[in-house]
């Protein structure tokens, strides 16, 4: 199969690609500048220069596919100018479906979130697809990935045929963010604070995730969503658990009550001065959220599991120490 990709250059784009160079399929990835992407092209994918916005690379880029699994996404907390947000997650989003539509391509895997449900809560109801958050969101990420969910879900409507798949958090080697920051600090010994009793998030492996989309393409309904929810932790329950892999100390746990102060706090100045990322109210408000799901859909019609959290801990430690 001839598949076409965006988001190739991160984190859960680059799995895929080399997940599907690997089952023998043909890779085309939109990329904003091919001369830094050369371990695609080493791969053997094919590049198309262009971004979101432009009409011609996008058509180039679905010219002949099979399928498009449109994985590019902007997330960041704390941003001063969080308008990248609605232009990369919800316009691109758009943009991007116009063009399958457009271009005739006949399945569309879309990449969502568990955070469009925004904070699931305390309690002990599990939220599966059916679930349709209303009211505010607790960060412009939640919220623009919220807005592109039910713009894929416009589309399947309207007859492009596009799953969408929605991770919890996602971990591994190869990881850029600051999730992959922290683990890199506490395998080699380093004890970031983080807050005690903080969010549960459902922590899935990058390659499971990667398969997951893999999955969808190949056995998703068009029209539905599919839950890639990993195992529940806390980030400091998970970097904990790769300290204990990897033989050091852990995270240094911060009293959450301190930063829910510090949340407070940090609003008013936030509106009229510029404040670092992991002090902003957007990151403490994120930090307490709980985003839960099940993946027992996943695992019945797609036939997706999740590697045991122990198992992927202890690979991310090794390929992080070699």
């Amino acid at each position: 199969m001839r598949y076409a990709l965006t988001g190739a250059t991160g984190f859960v784009g680059g799995v895929l690609a080399r997940q599907l160079i690997a089952d023998g399929h043909e890779v085309v990835a939109l990329v904003r500048t091919p001369s830094r992407a050369t371990e695609l092209s080493a791969l053997g994918v094919e590049l198309v220069a262009g971004d979101l916005d432009d009409v011609t690379a996008l058509d180039h880029l679905l010219d002949g596919a099979d399928g498009l699994f449109h994985v590019a996404g902007w997330y960041k907390l704390g941003e001063r100018d969080p308008s990248a947000g609605q232009h990369v997650n919800v316009d691109g989003t758009r943009n991007v479906l116009r063009a399958a539509q457009r271009c005739g391509t006949p399945k569309v895997v879309y990449t969502s979130t568990l955070a469009v449900n925004s904070d699931s809560g305390s309690g002990s109801v599990i939220r599966d697809e059916s679930h349709r958050h209303t009211g505010s969101h607790l960060t412009e990420y939640d919220r623009t990935k919220a807005e592109a969910h039910h713009i894929a879900e416009e589309f399947a409507d309207r007859g492009l045929p596009v799953v969408t798949v929605m991770p919890g958090g996602i971990y591994g080697p190869g990881d850029t963010s600051q999730v992959g920051e922290l683990f890199a600090q506490v395998v080699a010994g380093k004890r970031p604070p983080l807050p005690r009793g903080g969010g549960v998030l459902m922590w899935a492996h990058v390659e499971d995730i990667a398969r997951g989309h893999v999955l969808a393409m190949e056995r998703g309904t068009p029209g539905e969503a599919y839950m890639l929810a990993g195992d529940p932790a806390t980030l400091a329950e998970l970097l904990q658990q790769a300290a204990d892999a990897a033989g050091t100390k852990g995270p240094m746990l911060v009293p959450g009550g301190a930063l829910k102060v510090g949340e407070r706090l940090m609003t008013p100045i936030a509106r009229v001065l510029p404040v670092p990322a992991t002090y902003h109210p957007e990151s403490l408000r994120a930090a307490f959220a709980n985003y839960t799901g099940t993946r027992a859909k996943a695992e019945r019609e797609l036939g997706w599991t999740s590697r045991p959290l122990a198992e992927g801990l202890a690979q991310t430690v090794a390929s992080l120490r070699s």
